[in-house]
């Protein structure tokens, strides 16, 4: 199994809790779905190395994370298995209004040890607001995503959004309604994929 660039300087330990939660993943999908059929042969690949990039592009300073539309836990399980060694003050809020994803998401805090807590609700009625950091992956739009960026994060929180090839026109189409910085990096996993890094984020006054 190839690492990937993001998961080179971790532990065995992490490793392993990686690989537990892979594993927990694939099982759960034969009963309800999670990832993709198409994606269970690369899952390491596809689902966890895409996800651990997310966690490097976190602040150090970073306490609160809220993943949006958490599913399986992509990216906020696998950001939370990496802060367990790198970041242990990280304290993770996974949304996701599926009651049965969510059952799943709390047996993986569960067994693996997490400082995690899971909000089976809709995105529109979480009260928990002031994140750090807010997380999204194949969730909706981005004009979508950065309504929920501003009624989760703090003023000076930062969105890591995962987007495939379409992201150039999803950041034009944003800014027909909101003002905002961005920067994107490269996908160590699909080279027309970016993630975007926004922060700054408010209404547009025309």
């Amino acid at each position: 199994m190839e690492l990937g660039a993001p998961l080179r300087d971790v532990s065995r330990e992490t490793i392993d809790r990686l690989e537990h939660y892979q594993s927990l993943l694939l099982k759960w999908t034969d009963k309800i779905n999670l990832i993709a059929p198409s994606t269970i042969s690369t899952s390491w690949e596809r689902h966890v190395v895409d996800s651990a990039q997310i966690f490097h592009l976190l602040s150090s300073g970073s306490t609160k994370l809220t993943d949006i539309g958490s599913g399986g836990g992509l990216p906020g399980i696998v950001v939370a298995i990496l802060a367990k060694e790198k970041m242990p003050l990280l304290q993770s809020v996974l949304v996701e209004s599926d009651q049965r994803k969510a059952v799943f998401l709390r047996t993986v805090v569960r067994e693996l040890g997490l400082s995690v807590s899971v909000k089976a609700d809709r995105i529109e009625n979480v009260t928990e607001t002031g994140a750090d950091v807010l997380t999204a992956r194949a969730l909706a739009p981005l004009p979508k995503l950065l309504s929920y960026a501003v009624q989760l994060l703090k003023p000076d929180g930062i969105a890591l959004f995962q987007k495939g090839r379409t992201f150039e026109d999803e950041i034009s189409q944003a800014r027909d309604a909101w003002d905002f910085s961005i920067d994107l990096y490269p996908s160590h996993t699909d080279q027309e994929a970016r993630i975007l890094q926004i922060k700054d984020i408010r209404r547009a006054t025309k």
